[in-house]
């Protein structure tokens, strides 16, 4: 199982798939809570590699989750450039805009959530593409 895991200030996003690519969860987190409940989720699932974007506080944050979890989880800094706007595009594909919303200039829509689940999903699978890992 792969986590995927955008890491920020004030929230972060956290995605599992597995490596045939199927998504088993993701959501958005308060930054305080993130080590929580990745902790729960290394409970449940079978996690290996966590696939993390590198820029917002990246060290600050693989320092924070090498020291709590277990030494056998590889970190894998993943390239998050473009990641936001890609994953606002990837919540309309996910969740397609209803009613009044379909009228609205793609380009000018606002997802109405966080997406920064979306961009650990985008991380794993950039990870598991080859592109953007350092």
């Amino acid at each position: 199982m792969i986590l995927g895991f955008d890491p920020g200030r004030d929230k972060c996003g956290l995605a599992l798939m597995s490596r045939e690519r199927q998504l088993l969860y993701h959501q958005v987190v308060e930054s305080q809570e993130a080590i929580t409940t990745i902790k729960k989720l290394f409970v449940q699932f079978a996690i290996d590699t966590i696939a993390m974007g590198n820029q917002t506080t990246a060290k600050k944050w693989q320092q924070l989750l090498n020291s709590n979890l277990p030494d056998s989880v590889q970190i894998i800094l993943v390239d998050e450039r473009y990641s936001s706007l890609e994953a606002r595009d990837r919540y309309w594909q996910m969740y397609p805009p209803q009613g009044i919303q379909r009228l609205i200039p793609k380009g000018m829509r606002q997802p109405p959530r966080p997406i920064d689940d979306l961009v650990a999903i985008l991380l794993i699978e950039r990870y598991l593409g080859g592109t953007g890992a350092n």
